[in-house]
């Protein structure tokens, strides 16, 4: 018999907080079960796999940064919408470093729960650059950059990449701004097809 109050979301929560501990490439099934006080056969009545207890905490945890980033981000439009989308970004996959690693892969081929769940930051990382009027050709091209350049520099941050003495956020303020100020750039005339 099951574990009282265990089910399937708190198995996916108790991922996910582990996750943030020991890494997303360090998370067993051996590991959960020990921080649940059960015996690893007992999560297999709740979980089928690794596998599927990954894609729960993947889907979770892209839904919970995409409520983070959207409610940092309402009511904001321009660079102030960057900026605060930049600072929630940074500040949430920071403080949970297991659970961001588990949102940066693209889903699987029909996997819709996992991108429907993808999406809602999209959504979110779209409506921040619908305030500088972008054309249709640049709006792709703009949401790659800022994502790469915030995981780039969150990842680095995150595995204590940054030696230089120099203070660690303005380094960050200068990347967003720099972004903001080619988001605020006139499109060049040769934009190329996408």
């Amino acid at each position: 018999m099951p574990r009282a109050g265990l089910d399937t979301s708190a198995v996916v929560a108790a991922g996910a907080a582990l996750a943030d501990e020991v890494g997303w490439a360090g998370l067993t099934m051996g590991l959960l079960a020990d921080r649940l006080g059960v015996r690893p056969p007992s999560l297999y009545k709740h979980v089928a796999s690794l596998h599927e207890l990954r894609h729960g905490i993947s889907v979770r945890a892209k839904r919970e940064l995409a409520q983070h980033l959207a409610r940092e981000c309402v009511g904001r439009s321009g660079p102030d919408a960057v900026r605060a989308f930049a600072d929630s970004y940074r500040r949430w996959a920071l403080e949970h470093p297991g659970r961001y690693a588990a949102t940066v892969p693209a889903p699987a081929a029909g996997d819709e729960e996992d991108r429907d769940a993808g999406e809602e930051a999209l959504r979110v990382l779209l409506d921040v650059l619908a305030g500088f009027g972008l054309p249709d050709a640049r709006v792709v091209d703009s949401a790659r950059a800022l994502r790469s350049a915030l995981h780039g520099f969150v990842t680095l941050e995150g595995a204590g990449g940054f030696g230089l003495p120099r203070d660690v956020t303005r380094s960050y303020r200068f990347l967003v701004d720099t972004l903001i100020a080619g988001f605020e750039a006139a499109p060049p005339a040769h934009t190329s097809a996408p």
